[in-house]
């Protein structure tokens, strides 16, 4: 299918733009996607309230943000926690404010938004254990946050989907926090393999080869292990007993040969998978629903079918 002509236009305006200076850094990255977010985010979804909170992280205290959907504002619902996306380098709870909203709106859950530490200020696994430490203090504190403790979901989007997928794994091998389901929008799942993606898509798709690369090498210090499932969760030696998964992925995304490979690989594992591709799509479309419409209906998918597996 070809791109989706919001899509289309999308990338045309990129190309207008001012050019991206060749020497990426944690600080222009960071400017530059708060930019972009106010930019291209939607955020008109009714929610009930609004709450930032902090939470406790690995090493100090988080900063999280609390969407109560408009239908539960005193009952118990299921629990959203939710990494957001930007390479583990950059992105915060306001960048990803029109997709958690829209996520609470559709779902009936409470999403708690985790502002997890940073590189290369805080390398691996800094990030991975202050979404860990986060998703249990959800789970130790689901009575005072009105969260059904059963029904507790992980989701995050591209390096978000990345430690969304590993906190599943943790829980497994630590034995909880108990995880109903983990829903990976456009994950970063291995650190290592050149996919067909990778080199089909390495350029002019919004998410570019250049990125990919400064993201890996500024989040991991030299010596650390790629084959790590804490950084690659596609290498994990056993992926059975996993949380039933909702992958997505984007048609015109580096990224998407492995999602669909990790659905392909739970699914053998005999762990209940939902897969969607995303036809015409790019990177990080669910975050630019101000400007491709059809990231509204795609989360509004998403988010009845989070509400259907958590019931």
């Amino acid at each position: 299918m070809p791109l989706d002509p919001h899509v289309q236009r999308f990338l045309e305006m990129l190309k207008l733009a001012a050019p991206r200076s060749e020497r990426l850094t944690p600080d222009d990255m960071r400017l530059g996607f708060r930019a972009l977010a106010h930019m291209v985010d939607r955020r008109d979804a009714a929610v009930a309230s609004i709450e930032n909170a902090s939470c406790p992280g690995a090493a100090e205290p988080l900063p999280i943000r609390i969407y109560t959907p408009s239908a539960a504002r005193t009952v118990r619902t299921p629990g959203l926690v939710f990494f957001h996306g930007g390479g583990w380098i950059f992105g915060d709870l306001d960048t990803h404010e029109g997709l958690c909203l829209r996520l609470a709106h559709e779902s009936g859950c409470r999403v708690i938004s985790v502002g997890y530490r940073l590189a290369p200020e805080h390398k691996f696994p800094a990030g991975v254990e202050d979404c860990y430490a986060a998703t249990m203090w959800v789970a130790d504190n689901a009575e005072r946050l009105r969260i059904d403790p059963r029904r507790i979901a992980v989701a995050g989007d591209s390096a978000g989907g990345n430690l969304a997928a590993v906190i599943g794994q943790m829980a497994k091998e630590k034995g909880g926090p108990h995880i109903a389901l983990q829903v990976l929008i456009y994950p970063v799942l291995d650190l290592i393999t050149e996919t067909p993606s990778r080199r089909a898509y390495a350029e002019s798709y919004f998410l570019d080869k250049k990125t990919i690369d400064w993201t890996i090498e500024t989040y991991c210090n030299p010596g650390v292990d790629p084959h790590d499932p804490r950084i690659s969760p596609l290498r994990a030696a056993d992926v059975s007993g996993l949380p039933p998964a909702h992958i997505h992925t984007a048609e015109f995304d580096p990224l998407l040969d492995e999602g669909k490979a990790y659905a392909e690989r739970l699914k053998a594992a005999g762990v209940p998978v939902q897969y969607t591709c995303h036809l015409g799509m790019i990177h990080h479309f669910t975050g630019m629903a101000d400007v491709i419409p059809y990231a509204r209906t795609a989360v509004q998918a998403a988010g009845a079918a989070i509400k259907e597996a958590l019931a």
